[in-house]
């Protein structure tokens, strides 16, 4: 008597229920390492910008850039970081830039701007009630969402 050699029904719908069991387990871990690589650029962007942000402070306190009698010392908008003000200081006028390019939010929707993914804060409006007004002094996410570590991304 010859033997057929082969897959039971049974087994094959043991190995189906495996793999099916072994991707719901997978699904999960998925989005979460999708998650962890928005945070990492979430706060690479916001690094990035404040700094940016102290260096042209930084840059107004020491009379390199030009700031209007009455301002803080902060950009108007996150534009000038890319665009660059004239030094003052340099006998050829050159342009001071202080990011090559603005970085989005990454929790930002598809098509908005850059610039327009951030929310904004002055430097006279408090902590805990961000405001934009006359210049930039921060920036924070405009995500509803909350991070892994349990802290709203707008207050990262």
């Amino acid at each position: 008597m010859e033997r057929r050699q082969g897959f039971s029904l049974i087994e094959l719908m043991v190995v189906l229920a495996l793999v099916g069991l072994f991707a719901t387990m997978a699904l999960p871990l998925a989005e979460l390492a999708v998650k962890r690589n928005q945070e990492i650029e979430l706060r690479t962007a916001l690094r990035q910008i404040r700094e940016a942000l102290d260096a042209y402070k930084q840059a107004a306190d020491d009379g390199r850039v030009t700031v209007r009698p009455g301002d803080a010392g902060y950009p108007r908008t996150l534009g000038l970081l890319v665009d660059g003000a004239i030094d003052n200081k340099s006998p050829e006028r050159r342009t001071i830039h202080f990011l090559r390019r603005l970085p989005r939010d990454p929790f930002a929707a598809p098509g908005v701007r850059a610039e327009d993914s951030w929310g904004k804060r002055s430097y006279k409006s408090p902590y805990d009630r961000p405001q934009p007004g006359d210049d930039v002094y921060d920036v924070y996410s405009l995500s509803p969402d909350t991070g892994i570590n349990g802290i709203p991304y707008h207050d990262w």
